[in-house]
């Protein structure tokens, strides 16, 4: 029932249709989108889920475009428009604000540009012949009140911004399902009382007397199964396993980055003892804390190694060509010595939590930020932020979350309350939606209302981070009367009560080689090599640096690979490493380990 391209790694199907490939579209340049508007002749065809910016959708326009049109035609079988079969529309992210029509019918509409939606579109279908699909995607880019990341508001990229992704960017897919069906799995796992919570829920036509088996395998043996009934179309319960005592036995079912056990879930709905559907999940066994300024993995302290992840590609900008390129991508930080990433405002796709989470990567999500305050710009964040918690929140992977980063669209902390309050009411919603995970409230400096305080130096001196941060330092001098980048690290009112902390962005060398310099003036980092040894070596100081300071719990290097201008990445676009990855492996993760947890 696996399958690995599934867009939804955490509840599959045994059948499903890919709607992506070859569409006709259109750049709307009147905002057409009050009336259910006809195109007689398309004067273009984009390959979804390709942006058209990029140059694997067969367009490559670049230009600002305020709102555009899609269009196909599909086919649906004979049993999938069955009486007792619903037919469901799925859109793993449009940009920015959405609408859908199926035989011009309006079936969905959503705001948010990385976060998922979908649509039953039974009521819109043709009962023989083709079906067509309409999809009008409005994304201004010079709008700075929506949640972008690192979309640039100018026409050329500049500086630390990149190329604008607009409509369709992830998979659209199709799926039937019974009348009445599981439409959503969440995974919360206790590691102190060993046990997993599951939530469902039932969607479709209400139906009585159903219930909801369950069955959790791992390495071939059955750890729980068990039946609920279903109240009110949901399922709560705490699924307890039996505690197989002496930790060595116990650490075999934790997941971490060193052993990412995964437990496999097969779940059935049950109407009078009749299965009436069927999926298949997983989870995993682990948790995530701080204890006297560490954060502990399943209990113990734990050092996170991690580098910042812009999950750009050259030719597809933020949609990966592959799910081979997703699961490299993982293969290739974890060959760095990196037992973790930062996924750099983007919300990342499902695929790459997947492979996070089979090949063992820890992943702090962090929500993509607007540029201007405003009550609107703060809804709109307060919706996809939830939006993007809920799909993701049953990934082990996940560790961290980060719904703002160096105070970008809330710009005067130290000054608006309106701007503090901001930050504190993300951090408590996001620790009331999702109790199991640490949040860092603000990354980079002013910080407030967190539960790690995180710090952005880019100087490119390792003596000097030696110094500001050496064994003679107290956390307390550190983080109360430091500043960077021209800011305060943490807040009036707001002193360290503690809390681990993190150097989570530092390095961003580049590496440009005078030969190439003047071919390459545009690119840039925060410090700009010639050579490979000076690479190497200032490269290397600072990683050794950052981990060999007790005053860190986690740090995290600038950057990944090169993200277009910004050249400063460890591997070139292309993901060639620019030094030997056992060099960098070196640095990052020291000298080989007995203990799973140092």
């Amino acid at each position: 029932m696996q399958d690995l391209a599934y867009p939804r790694p955490q509840l599959r199907r045994s059948k499903w249709t890919t709607l992506d490939g070859r569409w006709r579209f259109a750049f709307d340049t009147q905002t057409r989108d009050r009336t259910n508007y006809r195109i007689e002749n398309w004067p273009l065809e984009i390959e979804v889920p390709y942006a058209p910016e990029s140059s694997w959708s067969g367009i490559g326009d670049r230009g600002f475009h305020h709102a555009c049109w899609y269009e196909r035609d599909f086919a649906l079988t004979e049993a999938q428009l069955a009486p007792d079969r619903r037919v469901l529309l799925h859109f793993g992210a449009v940009d920015y604000y959405a609408r859908v029509w199926v035989n011009d019918l309006r079936v969905a509409e959503h705001e948010g540009g990385h976060t998922p939606f979908s649509a039953d579109i039974t009521r819109a279908l043709r009962r023989t012949g083709l079906q067509r699909v309409r999809v009008w995607a409005e994304d201004d880019p010079h709008d700075l009140e929506k949640p972008r990341g690192k979309q640039d508001w100018r026409l050329e990229p500049h500086g630390i911004w990149y190329p604008r992704t607009t409509g369709i960017w992830q998979t659209v897919w199709l799926e039937d399902v019974p009348e009445t069906y599981i439409g959503a799995l969440r995974w919360m796992p206790n590691v102190e009382r060993w046990e997993i919570a599951l939530s469902a829920f039932i969607e479709g036509t209400p139906a009585e007397e159903l219930q909801l088996s369950v069955r959790l395998t791992a390495r071939g043996k059955v750890l729980a199964q068990d039946s609920y009934a279903v109240i009110g179309n949901e399922v709560h319960r705490r699924v307890g396993l039996s505690d197989p005592g002496i930790e060595d036995f116990r650490n075999e079912l934790l997941w971490s980055p060193e052993r990412p056990t995964l437990i496999d879930a097969e779940v059935k709905l049950l109407h009078r003892g009749h299965v009436i559907d069927e999926v298949a999940s997983y989870t995993a066994l682990r948790s995530i804390g701080v204890q006297r300024e560490k954060i502990l993995l399943n209990g113990r302290p734990y050092n996170m190694r991690l580098v910042l992840d812009q999950g750009y590609w050259p030719d597809t900008l933020m949609t990966p060509p592959s799910e081979e390129a997703i699961r490299r991508d993982v293969e290739l930080t974890k060959a760095m010595g990196f037992n973790g990433v930062r996924k750099h405002q983007k919300i990342e796709d499902p695929r790459y939590l997947y492979w996070a989470d089979r090949l063992g990567l820890l992943v702090f999500g962090e929500m993509p930020s607007a540029y201007r305050f405003t009550t609107r710009s703060i809804r709109r964040l307060l919706r996809e932020w939830t939006e993007a918690i809920e799909r993701d929140m049953s990934h082990p992977c996940l560790v961290m979350w980060v719904p703002f980063n160096e105070s970008w669209g809330v710009p005067e902390l130290s000054a608006v309350s309106a701007h503090r309050d901001a930050v504190a009411a993300l951090y408590h919603l996001t620790k009331t939606l999702d109790p199991s995970r640490l949040v860092i409230g603000n990354d980079g400096w002013e910080s407030s209302a967190t539960d790690v305080i995180g710090i952005h130096d880019y100087d490119t001196d390792p003596n000097h981070l030696r110094v500001r941060y050496g064994p003679e330092v107290k956390p307390q001098e550190v983080v109360d009367r430091r500043w960077s980048g021209g800011r305060i690290l943490t807040l009036d009112g707001y002193p360290h009560r503690g809390q681990p902390i993190c150097l989570s962005e530092f390095g961003g060398i580049a590496y440009v080689p005078e030969e190439d310099a003047r071919a390459h003036q545009d690119e840039w980092g925060y410090a700009v090599t010639r050579t490979r040894e000076e690479y190497e070596r200032i490269v290397c100081g600072l990683i050794e640096v950052a981990r060999t300071t007790e005053l860190f719990s986690a740090y995290c290097y600038t950057q990944f690979a090169d993200t277009f201008q910004e050249v400063n990445g460890l591997l070139y676009p292309d993901r060639t490493p620019k030094l030997p990855l056992e060099r960098i492996a070196q640095a990052v993760a020291g000298p080989p380990q007995s203990l799973p947890y140092a």
